[in-house]
């Protein structure tokens, strides 16, 4: 018989990555007999090494909910660059539904200063010196979503230079 142990490299890939709960919520659906309810959770997946993703889940549990927003946010991991000083390139914007996020790079041994699920997407994702505020709305899935986009438009100097087809000393000078 084959021998079918994993392969031990990816069960190492799968304990790095660290999921943390944003919300749950109890939601009902009402049909023919009364509400059915069931459970909504946002769950925050990364591996503090440069990638993060936000995943939705609803089951009848809690459990559940939580399995499937986890496998969710795998499915929509993006990868985050992240400077020496373990921060962000560059100032960015990112907009989900009406939550909008400002995300600033922060001098070494500032921290994580956000709050609400800009925080955990922010931690998760490895930046350990950033500024983030919240603006509009305060709803934490769109928040979450809205971090993911102005980390997902963050881009190196070398990516830049890349584009622009010049040297990246190039970029330097005035």
């Amino acid at each position: 018989m084959a021998n079918r142990r994993k392969n031990p490299r990816k069960v190492e890939k799968e304990t790095d990555w660290q999921e943390r709960v944003v919300q749950i919520r109890r939601v009902s659906k009402v049909v023919k007999g009364g509400k059915k309810l069931s459970f909504r959770a946002i769950v925050v997946v990364g591996n503090e090494r440069g990638q993060v993703g936000v995943g939705v889940g609803k089951a009848a549990d809690v459990i559940g909910a939580v399995r499937k927003g986890v496998a969710d946010g795998k499915k929509h991991l993006i990868d985050v660059p992240i400077t020496k000083s373990n921060s962000i390139p560059h100032p960015t914007f990112g907009e989900g539904g009406a939550a909008r996020v400002m995300i600033r790079p922060a001098a070494p041994g500032t921290g994580v200063i956000a709050g609400g699920s800009v925080r955990t997407v922010l931690e998760l994702a490895g930046v350990r010196n950033v500024l983030a505020k919240q603006l509009g709305s305060s709803n934490p899935l769109n928040n979450a979503r809205a971090a993911l986009e102005a980390l997902a438009a963050l881009r190196t100097f070398q990516e830049v230079a890349e584009e622009r087809e010049i040297p990246i000393e190039n970029l330097y000078s005035k």
